[in-house]
């Protein structure tokens, strides 16, 4: 329960509401793939240093780990989204988030993919991330779901026909009994070990990366 308590403090912080707005929010171009990344906890606009790669399009939303505010990120994902394949039929959609962003995509994911086709996803230590390999994200605990409310509360893998690439390398958020624990996630990096680099995820990329391993 310490380490839940810790968790919580490190996590749930009291955050203003605002109108989010995603930088650049027009219709990107029609070449290529149309890549839209989703910050963590913290990145409102999307634009942390550690992204790297062809970035279509920033989300803008208020990044703080509450329901709310998560739903504000889903709507926004879903207006880019709409709108870019309006402007642009044929264009395939890569959909990235990290951390707060993982679960911001994920819902958009399990909400959408009966409506959308010619995308794929790609979350790097989605805190909604269900067990199996492993434990579920943080999201699932019991301690923790009741804080942070619908639609970033609980655990699934509902994505549907839609390609998801999920990524977790012992990390808390993703597995919230990762070997390496708190210590982990404040001291050791563990939530930022990974490759941000959009351009290494396919657009067909789909699975499992769980500790080094692939899980098709």
């Amino acid at each position: 329960m310490r380490k839940i308590s810790a968790l919580l403090g490190g996590l749930l912080v009291t955050t203003g509401v605002f109108l989010a707005t995603s930088p650049a929010a027009h219709a990107a171009s029609c070449d290529g793939t149309y890549t839209i990344i989703v910050g963590g906890t913290g990145d409102n606009d999307s634009n942390a240093p550690y992204w790297g790669g062809n970035i279509s399009q920033r989300v803008g939303y208020p990044a703080q780990p509450i329901g709310y505010n998560a739903r504000q990120g889903v709507n926004e994902v879903n207006r880019l989204i709409r709108d870019q394949r309006n402007a642009c039929p044929g264009q395939h959609v890569k959909a990235i988030g990290f951390s707060l962003g993982a679960a911001v995509v994920h819902t958009w994911v399990t909400e959408n993919w009966q409506t959308i086709d010619n995308t794929n996803a790609v979350l790097i230590a989605d805190p909604k991330r269900a067990a199996g390999p492993g434990n579920a994200g943080a999201a699932g605990h019991p301690a923790v779901a009741p804080w942070i409310g619908f639609p970033l509360a609980y655990t699934d893998n509902f994505f549907g026909n839609l390609p998801t690439l999920t990524l977790c390398t012992d990390d808390i958020i993703c597995d919230i009994d990762a070997s390496s624990g708190l210590p982990g996630y404040l001291w050791e990096g563990k939530h930022g070990n990974y490759n941000f680099n959009v351009d290494v995820y396919s657009d067909d990329a789909g699975g499992q990366w769980y500790n080094g391993v692939y899980y098709p």
